[in-house]
């Protein structure tokens, strides 16, 4: 195990990849806040996980989904509130997780103190959405969505440009998954939220 300082100074991180780095809560705070360039994930056992920048296709296909959450937040008389890939959770489970966008209900918003808010909100998002990159494992976003899922969460979109294909995550349902599908539909969960992927594809 390697032990991270309580209070660290910006980190230059690079290990091999047999080093698994442990974090308690805390340090991970700690650890987000010297290093706001990284994007950082903490999984319920404790590990940090430092996911690296992503490239201009990723970047572009996230900066379409979050954009087209925003407009539909907005548009809908801004319910909730609505966030992009660079904010962090904290589950149930002890993992703090960052979907590539996501969207919280106006009951669970408001369930949170000033001081969450104001941090990484102890909260699952009512929606998520993860777009694989090219760097990412299928298997790995899969156990993201089902840990989603677990922690509360009503809707999760697991979206695969390389495959033209999504899988859609229901509590107590099993996965859909659709082939090169054209849009997809916030159902109950976001009521007229129409993502059209021709955006995502391209």
């Amino acid at each position: 195990m390697v032990q991270i300082p309580a209070n660290p100074e910006n980190l230059l991180i690079e290990l091999p990849k047999t080093v698994t780095l442990y974090v308690t809560p805390e340090q991970f705070a700690a650890l987000a806040a010297a290093n706001r360039d990284l994007r950082l994930e903490r999984t319920a056992k404790g590990e940090l996980i430092v996911n690296p920048p992503t490239g201009w296709e990723t970047g572009k296909r996230n900066w379409n989904i979050a954009g087209e959450l925003y407009l539909w937040w907005r548009n809908a008389g801004e319910p909730g509130q609505a966030f992009d890939s660079s904010t962090g959770f904290v589950l149930q489970n002890g993992a703090i997780r960052s979907p590539d966008a996501s969207w919280v209900s106006q009951e669970g918003w408001q369930a949170l103190t000033p001081e969450q808010k104001g941090t990484f909100a102890n909260i699952c998002p009512d929606f998520v959405v993860e777009l694989r990159s090219s760097s990412d494992t299928l298997k790995t976003l899969q156990e993201k969505m089902r840990e989603y899922i677990d922690n509360g969460a009503k809707l999760g979109w697991l979206i695969d440009p390389q495959q033209r294909r999504v899988e859609i995550y229901r509590p107590n349902s099993a996965v859909e998954v659709l082939e090169n599908p054209a849009e997809l539909l916030g159902e109950g969960v976001l009521p007229g939220f129409l993502l059209n992927l021709r955006r995502v594809w391209d």
